[in-house]
């Protein structure tokens, strides 16, 4: 049977703490008139006040409370107050051993308590092992079982035996899913799985080393690399749906496993466990290098973009003093027209009178060459970088398994004659090429009098392939980022029944009729109160005119005048050393215990190297740098504590820790109550390796960089963090810090700046309970829509962009509310 650990000590504790709240007192502990009929029962107040006490013990957390043990004293002020006998009761019952035996007895009989058996420890075995197929986390099984007990009415064995029968379901969990995965193999697919831990031709790495690479740069040349290392992963051609035979988390935790040992590791496992692990890194290794690749496709077209964008502008500038110089010639042959007009002479002659016929002809032309299009676009200069496209498209488009929506069937039609042509060797395009897809911005470039340019053609196929991968109208099988939309929703089927059984976890109505009716009849409301108060111009801080919306500039938040208390105050901090600081804080809150072991879920044995490996993620330093700053330290040493113990999720349950600590501070109450936050990113420039992984996103410069987005509660706490890339708006991740933050924060109101804002944030924001107060940029050149009917809002007139698509809401009502129900769940 399983020996190791898999609870801490403050996880064991946890496990059977007592309520310290009082409403958790109360819901706990509170008699009804049948459980005080049965207590009255008992002689004096003492058995009486130790009979309800075993019974409140039993109830929950579900134990026998101990001879020399003392009852928690707010639970045994809260019997006593019941029964309304004092406290002291409490000493004089079970001097005789035999009473506190008699009682627990008829506990057990009259309220139907259980004792723990072998036959309910098999059980519970059983149980958690179908848990077990989707968590190995030891509390989860662990809470899971002392909850089904108590439901039971059985009561609580000792803590050894919950966690020997959580071990024992994680074991034979592994063993079923290395069955899962392994079972379905044929002899060739192992033979090919095994040959992953061999060394490649050069000697230098093993094939497994080289397929887990990430590309270095976004170029061809690299791009090509990754497309070769996607054909190594299909190439093991596994069985179709091996990655869906066991559940998504244990998938990737074998796999978060399996990445961390060498191939010498690997190959030294028993056969099941050895393939089971190398099916979970090569259908994770896919998803990962496929979303890799289009990612590098993306970053690609960017650059190409921006160069083209940035040698329009250069070439203009350059151009400027020649511009000027024709700008000025021809207002001197236009006035000596204008002149000449007037004056009745010949027009001809006014030109040759500034400068000669043929110079004047001489200087049309070169005008012409400084031309730029009418609409000043730079999208021309995008076919100077064909050769860059062409060097990896072909391979790009043949190695992706795409699919399409409606929306984006011209784009995918397209890719397929593109396809063809690649293989045909084709240089021109068929007759019957689709070209719906092509945008205005294109036409001119794409639909020539010649005929279809096939240049631009594919420029133009392969930039709208990439708008469409963003928008999830094409996806790609096998890709993690870029799958099915109906994929990631809740199945039709489980919707149809929560929303039957009133069960979505959704903070609206989900009737649809009753929902709008609700909503309607409020907007109505509010937009004549508006309307009134504009109307007597009495809308605070702002005004509506003619002209639309005008509002008034706010204060600062912070009066000047505060300033100097606030440097007052920085002066008498004290200056601490950050390693000591972190070590106290870690003694107030217990921190590091969440960074555990990803294989054993033990704790580092050495606290001052964990703390110094989280110190150089958290200033940037590099495990290099920081080892050679820590005398004692080596850079092995702080890698296999990086690789094995720090992750995103040990990350966001201490970043949790530290956050309710501050919670439940009281001084933390004077900045706030915690139900209201707000979220901003900060740029970092990337250097080094980083540097060709980063974004270039043109408002931070040329170079490029990262976003750090940060939620902040109104208690100045970070309660979560998520890196992503500086090309994204803000607002496709505010939502994140919300919903799936672990402290115990209850959000209710959420600030942003103008990028966390956009239509679909709010309609969600409400969906899912949220209040959303975002500061908008240029609010006055936003427009009101308003529901359809006889009321007229004169004096929001100007504001007014038309009238709300009901219908519109009507016929998707289902699948905005699966939407919403995803997110939260």
């Amino acid at each position: 049977m399983p020996r190791r650990s898999i609870l801490s000590a403050a996880e064991r504790e946890s496990l059977l703490a007592l309520p310290d709240s009082k409403d958790d007192l109360i819901r706990h502990y509170t008699f009804n008139d049948t459980d005080l009929s049965i207590i009255r029962q008992r002689r004096g107040p003492a058995n009486r006040l130790g009979f309800a006490v075993q019974l409140c013990y039993l109830r929950f957390p579900g134990v026998i409370l101990g001879v020399d043990e003392l009852p928690f004293p707010p639970l045994l002020k809260l019997v006593a107050d019941q029964l309304k006998v004092g406290v002291e009761s409490w000493n004089e019952y079970g001097q005789r051993e035999q009473t506190r035996r008699e009682h627990l007895s008829e506990l057990q009989t009259v309220f139907g308590f259980r004792p723990f058996t072998m036959s309910h420890y098999r059980q519970a075995v059983q149980m958690l092992t179908e848990l077990a197929m989707q968590t190995d986390k030891g509390i989860v099984l662990a809470s899971a079982l002392i909850g089904h007990l108590r439901r039971q009415s059985v009561i609580l064995p000792a803590l050894n035996a919950v966690e020997r029968a959580s071990a024992e379901a994680i074991t034979r969990a592994n063993r079923r899913i290395y069955d899962a995965l392994a079972e379905p193999l044929a002899d060739a697919h192992r033979r090919r799985l095994d040959d992953l831990l061999k060394r490649r031709d050069n000697g230098k790495t093993t094939w497994l080393a080289w397929l887990r690479q990430s590309p270095a740069k976004p170029n061809s040349r690299h791009m090509l690399e990754h497309i070769e290392r996607l054909k190594a992963w299909q190439a093991l051609d596994l069985p179709t749906g091996i990655e869906r035979l066991v559940h998504q988390n244990r998938l990737l935790k074998i796999a978060r496993e399996g990445g961390q040992m060498t191939p010498a590791d690997l190959a030294k496992f028993e056969p099941q466990r050895r393939y089971a692990t190398l099916v979970a890194l090569a259908t994770e290794g896919m998803a990962t290098v496929t979303d890799e690749i289009i990612d590098l496709h993306d970053r690609i077209l960017g650059k190409l973009f921006n160069a083209a964008k940035n040698k329009h502008q250069q070439q203009f500038q350059a151009s400027g003093k020649a511009i000027n110089a024709k700008v000025r010639l021809y207002g001197r042959i236009g006035q000596a027209l204008i002149d000449a007009k007037q004056s009745g002479r010949d027009a001809f002659a006014a030109i040759e009178a500034v400068m000669s016929w043929d110079s004047f002809a001489e200087s049309v032309t070169e005008a012409q060459k400084l031309a730029q299009p009418d609409d000043f676009d730079f999208l021309h200069r995008i076919g100077e970088s064909y050769a860059t496209l062409r060097r990896y498209a072909p391979e790009f488009l043949a190695v992706l398994k795409l699919r399409a929506a409606p929306a984006a069937k011209n784009v995918l039609d397209a890719i397929e004659v593109l396809r063809g042509m690649n293989t045909d060797n084709a240089r021109k395009l068929p007759a019957d090429a689709p070209t719906g897809f092509i945008k205005p911005r294109w036409q001119k470039l794409v639909m020539t009098d010649a005929g279809i340019d096939r240049r631009y053609y594919e420029l133009c196929a392969l930039s709208e392939l990439k708008n469409s991968l963003r928008s999830g109208d094409i996806w790609v099988q096998g890709s993690r980022q870029f799958k099915d939309f109906e994929d990631y929703l809740v199945p039709p089927e489980k919707f149809t029944s929560l929303k039957q059984s009133s069960e979505l976890p959704l903070a609206v109505a989900t009737d649809c009729e009753q929902y709008l009716h609700e909503r309607l009849t409020l907007l109505e409301a509010q937009l004549a109160t508006v309307n009134r108060m504009a109307a007597a111009n009495d809308l605070p801080d702002a005004i509506i005119t003619e002209s639309g919306l005008k509002i008034t500039p706010l204060d600062a938040a912070v009066p000047d005048t505060a300033q100097a208390l606030i440097d007052q105050t920085a002066m008498v901090l004290p200056h601490v050393k950050i390693t000591e600081l972190l070590l106290e804080v870690d003694e107030w809150t217990g921190f590091t215990r969440h960074f555990t072991h990803l294989k054993s879920g033990d704790l580092a044995k050495d606290k001052n190297l964990l703390l110094t490996t989280i110190l150089a993620d958290a200033i940037n330093l590099g495990l290099t740098k920081m080892a050679e700053s820590c005398p004692g330290t080596t850079y092995a040493k702080l890698a296999w504590l990086q690789a094995w113990h720090t992750r995103d999720e040990t990350y966001s349950t201490a970043l949790a820790e530290l956050v309710n600590a501050q919670f439940r501070h009281p001084f933390a109450g004077h900045w706030g109550d915690g139900t209201t936050s707000s979220s901003d990113g900060q740029n970092f420039r990337t250097a080094s390796k980083a540097k060709s992984t980063g974004h270039i996103n043109p408002k931070y410069g040329s170079s490029p960089g990262r976003t750090f987005y940060t939620h902040i509660s109104d208690q100045y706490a970070p309660f979560h963090t998520k890196v992503v890339n500086v090309g994204l708006r803000d607002s496709t991740y505010v939502l994140d810090g919300l919903l799936y933050h672990e402290s115990d924060l209850r959000i209710e109101e959420h600030y942003t700046d103008t990028a966390g804002f956009t239509d679909h944030v709010f309609a969600l924001m409400h969906l899912l309970g949220f209040r959303f107060a975002p500061r908008i940029r240029d609010l006055g050149d936003t427009k009101l829509y308003i529901p359809k009917g006889d009321a007229a809002y004169d004096a929001l007139k100007p504001m007014i962009g038309g009238t709300l698509n009901i219908k519109h809401v009507r016929a998707h009502w289902d699948e905005i509310l699966r939407l919403a129900a995803l997110l939260q769940s």
